[in-house]
């Protein structure tokens, strides 16, 4: 079998952003578009553009802007959302509508209440509905692992009858094992008579933790597009990692009979700027990305890699984009190396304004830590942009904790325009803070996880805090980074105030067509 191309379609920016808390401002989607960009990813699918006019405006965006991948926009069988889409996409360069309807018996009974007949034909009527605007356009039937294979036969063939070039396989519920979903691709792409006129793909979910396993198995099936996000987000458990599926496929190409495009060099700072955008850590011992990826503690394995690198690493950590993060900057440079450095890591801010609150943090920063990493710039960059859109800033803050006394915090907010200041008590300086901001605020929501990370090493690194904020059932995630933790937890929580505080439009996806 001849090495073809594995299309990496891309989908952080839509399914990755319905983990809870992980939704995105345009600006962040515009960011993480440009690093998948550079990453050379083939597919990144911007959005639902029919969900709020928010999505469809970030969804316009980045189909404006990205010129070297193709911009994906989804929607379900109905004419409103492909229509929408079509709006939304219409400056791409390369554009391709995702168009889905749920094919499993208890979808298609108790969600769309439409008998099979009913979903094939408004299945067929909306691909030649995306006909009209693209070539390019995707089918998937959702919930495909507990789908019928024969109904699945049947309606596959009908889109691509009506000109569907994609079929993507979706493990909707994460329910299917690597064996079957494997034999389930060979066995669509056998049986379905029209199969060589569109490519295969899959989408996995990762709720039994076999989201890659049922990907690759997919892939060694015939599968050549994978539906994947950067470190795995999504919702529930998430989707399939992209790091893992390209570098399996990259490592062990003894066994698959596919390559990709991808500069694998760029996977470590897109992971840390999806990181450090949605709030979301990763995990020190994840795949590929984690801290701990490449790290030898025992001594044997330290020895072995001493004396032959092979022996227990079958990557180069350095393929991944691991030492990549070095020193560029400190107090003593100007606005133009800030600037220029801030381009290579594709950081295009879009106003003087937001330069200027970028760099000031930058000058904060650099006089209390002596060197600047890549990753500090990264998060100095969320963190002064979210300070520049927010309606509650912090002014000034002041804690106080000592051996046998009640840790309390005084703080300064400015909210719209006007500033207040309280003083609360508190189990500890970050318990403190949160109450007398709290105490100003009177915000009523439940504070569901905190979390704090180091951005680099030493004990002058920034710590980098991130709070998860329940009200009302919405849940928000906050971001805050600073070499003083507790000023780092208070501008987290200020962060998620100010998100939860906001009214929200956005729809789910996953909801039954209207019809």
């Amino acid at each position: 079998m001849e090495n073809d191309k594995l299309i990496i379609f891309d989908t952080t920016l839509r399914d990755g952003e319905q983990s809870p808390g992980a939704s995105m401002t345009k600006d962040e989607k515009i960011r993480i578009a440009k690093a998948l960009e550079k990453m050379h990813v083939n597919v990144i699918e911007a959005g639902f553009p029919v969900a709020s006019n928010g999505d469809f405006e970030a969804v316009k965006a980045v189909a404006s802007i990205i010129k070297d991948s193709t911009v994906c926009g989804l929607a379900r069988c109905l004419d409103k959302d492909i229509d929408r889409a079509a709006e939304a996409l219409k400056l791409a360069n390369s554009a391709r509508i995702h168009v889905f309807i749920a094919t499993s018996k208890i979808h298609m009974e108790r969600k769309l209440h439409l008998s099979p007949d009913q979903v094939v034909e408004q299945a067929v009527k909306s691909i030649k509905r995306a006909g009209r605007y693209t070539d390019n356009i995707e089918f998937s039937p959702e919930d495909a692992g507990r789908s019928e294979t024969d109904y699945l036969c049947r309606i596959i063939e009908a889109v691509i009858d009506a000109g569907a070039r994609t079929i993507n396989i979706p493990d909707t519920v994460g329910y299917t094992l690597p064996d079957r979903f494997g034999q389930l691709i060979a066995d669509l792409r056998e049986r379905i008579p029209n199969s060589d006129k569109a490519v295969f793909s899959v989408h996995c979910h990762n709720d039994l933790g076999l989201a890659v396993a049922n990907s690759l198995s997919a892939v060694q099936n015939g599968a050549r597009q994978v539906e994947c996000t950067i470190n795995g987000l999504g919702e529930r458990a998430g989707n399939a990692a992209l790091e893992e599926i390209v570098m399996a496929v990259r490592t062990r190409n003894d066994v698959f009979t596919c390559h990709t495009d991808l500069d694998t060099t760029q996977i470590v700072k897109c992971s840390r700027l999806v990181s450090n955008i949605t709030g979301f850590p990763v995990q020190p011992n994840k795949a590929i990305v984690g801290a701990n990826a490449f790290a030898h503690e025992a001594g044997i394995h330290q020895d072995g890699v001493l004396k032959h690198r092979q022996t227990y690493e079958i990557m180069r950590a350095e393929d991944v984009g691991w030492f990549a993060n070095r020193m560029v900057l400190g107090k003593h440079s100007g606005r133009n190396a800030f600037r220029e450095r801030l381009k290579e890591l594709n950081i295009e801010l879009t106003s003087e304004e937001a330069l200027n609150a970028a760099f000031s943090r930058f000058k904060e920063i650099a006089d209390k830590k002596h060197e600047i990493y890549d990753d500090d710039l990264q998060a100095l960059v969320s963190d002064a942009l979210a300070v520049e859109t927010e309606q509650i800033k912090l002014v000034a803050l002041k804690v106080c904790s000592e051996t046998g006394e009640t840790p309390y915090a005084q703080i300064t907010l400015n909210i719209d325009g006007e500033e207040n200041s309280v003083a609360a008590k508190g189990s500890g300086p970050v318990d403190a803070t949160f109450k007398a901001i709290e105490a100003l605020v009177n915000s009523e929501v439940k504070l569901l996880v905190y979390s704090v990370n180091n951005v680099t090493d030493g004990t002058d690194a920034q710590g980098e805090v991130g709070v998860r904020l329940e009200k009302a059932g919405r849940i928000v995630n906050g971001q805050g980074a600073d070499t003083d933790i507790v000023i780092a937890s208070a501008k987290a929580y200020l962060n998620a105030l100010n998100k939860i505080l906001l009214p929200m439009e956005r729809k789910h996806p996953q909801v039954a067509p209207e019809v």
